[in-house]
């Protein structure tokens, strides 16, 4: 098994999370791709690409498509570190709480993006957030 986790390279907070993700211990291979870009509409001519600016999606190479917090889910399950996490966020019970992660982080997504594309820019926490650590 191989994902693909398509994120928007405009947004600071997606960039980030990005760089997260690939900095950690994976236990399944990860590619990452910008969504809307010419790599991604090679890769999937069948996806909705509008949509993939909109909500994290991830591909996996059976064709497989999560969105949202399914999506979320499966970035933190190929992780060493988060898998345990994704398997209990997994569960009926523990959805909702993935689901607002998932909103929460599309509304600030949302926001980044907009002030970016007006004009003042939010780099990736104007120079304020820690480096992350490679473990």
């Amino acid at each position: 098994m191989r994902l693909t986790v398509l994120y928007d390279g405009a947004c600071p907070m997606c960039r980030r999370f990005r760089e997260w993700l690939g900095n950690q211990p994976l236990l399944v291979p990860t590619d990452f791709v910008a969504a809307g870009s010419a790599q991604a509409r090679d890769r999937y001519p069948t996806l909705d690409h509008a949509r993939t600016l909109e909500e994290i999606t991830v591909i996996g190479d059976d064709g497989a498509t999560w969105t949202n917090e399914y999506a979320w889910v499966m970035c933190l399950w190929v992780t060493l570190e988060h898998r345990a996490l994704a398997e209990r966020l997994a569960r009926p019970a523990w959805l909702p709480l993935a689901r607002a992660a998932a909103y929460t982080a599309a509304g600030i997504r949302s926001l980044t993006r907009t002030a970016a594309e007006g004009g003042n820019y939010i780099d990736d926490c104007a120079g304020t957030c820690p480096p992350i650590s490679q473990g």
